[in-house]
């Protein structure tokens, strides 16, 4: 995960934070039926600067569903939920799910319920079409603070449970510290999967975060069969500048070290994964655009 990944996500969480994700049923979709979508993190420069026009040209290149990255104030990119899903719909384009930080603060302990902040977020979600409200971040302090963390698991079931009634799941997407993080003696990664309900709580398995950590997603898709509903799809190589971190950054599918196929074939055997989300946030010189072109032809040409 790159630095400035780090900073937008934090900073999103912040913003997000001063404005105050599926049931069982979902589980039956059959996992051959895979829907290839993207991250619109990969383009986020594009999407800042001119959104409709960059949504256009995923659209144009054969992308039919996308995951956002961008809520901040009850607006997509800028867009009430209302207006965005018209800008999708419009183009054929639909979102399953979306990346919003959920914090500690999103929980009242004085009311036992979540802020309206948190509400408004999978109320949004809902009327956008989604299928998933995936939190992509856990803060340092939650990480190393024993009962911090245990609350938060709990937190992270009864956003399940809320997300439920608006027939959508509750979702958190990996990064890296969870393979280096311990509880105790166990990985924070398997804590988070011993301590939340599967039957409320979708792990988003990100196979190029773990990469310089853990390096074998597809033996996490066999420790923990059928919870990975939706994965994000990458490929990693070496960094020739970044030192931070793992010390690998993403590339174009089938350029890196990666063996992206065989995990993707696992996932659709034994994971459950029915959504595989391209995301590439790193380029070696070559335009994002042109980027994720090439991502979406090579799934393709794997067959997804």
């Amino acid at each position: 995960m790159t630095s400035s990944r780090r900073t937008f996500l934090k900073n999103s969480a912040v913003a997000v934070a001063a404005t105050a994700l599926m049931p069982k049923n979902l589980f039956a979709e059959p996992a051959k039926m895979q829907r290839v979508g993207l991250q619109l993190y990969s383009v986020r420069d594009a999407m800042s600067k001119d959104p409709l026009p960059t949504l256009k040209k995923l659209a144009d290149m054969g992308y039919t569903q996308v995951e956002h990255a961008n809520y901040i104030d009850r607006k997509f990119y800028g867009w009430s939920a209302k207006d965005f899903k018209k800008v999708l719909d419009d183009l054929g384009l639909q979102m399953p799910s979306g990346h919003t930080v959920m914090l500690p603060s999103h929980w009242d302990p004085a009311t036992n319920d979540f802020t309206d902040a948190w509400k408004a977020t999978v109320e949004d979600a809902a009327y956008m079409g989604q299928k998933f409200v995936i939190s992509p971040w856990m803060d340092e302090k939650v990480r190393h603070d024993t009962d911090l963390l245990k609350r938060t698991m709990d937190q992270f079931n009864k956003s399940g449970e809320l997300c439920q009634k608006y027939n959508m799941k509750f979702g958190y997407h990996n990064h890296d510290f969870e393979f280096t993080t311990m509880v105790g003696d166990i990985r924070l990664f398997d804590y988070i999967m011993q301590n939340t309900d599967p039957d409320k709580v979708s792990q988003q398995l990100d196979i190029g975060n773990m990469y310089g950590r853990e390096n074998n997603a597809i033996s996490l898709l066999q420790k923990y069969p059928g919870r990975f509903v939706s994965m994000h799809v990458k490929d990693e190589i070496k960094s020739a500048t970044k030192t931070e971190g793992t010390g690998y950054e993403s590339t174009i599918l089938g350029k890196g070290v990666l063996p992206v196929k065989e995990t993707l074939k696992v996932a659709k055997n034994i994971g459950g994964t029915v959504y595989l989300i391209i995301e590439q946030e790193s380029y070696q010189g070559i335009d994002p655009l042109e980027c994720v072109k090439i991502d979406l032809q090579t799934m393709k040409k794997w067959g997804y």
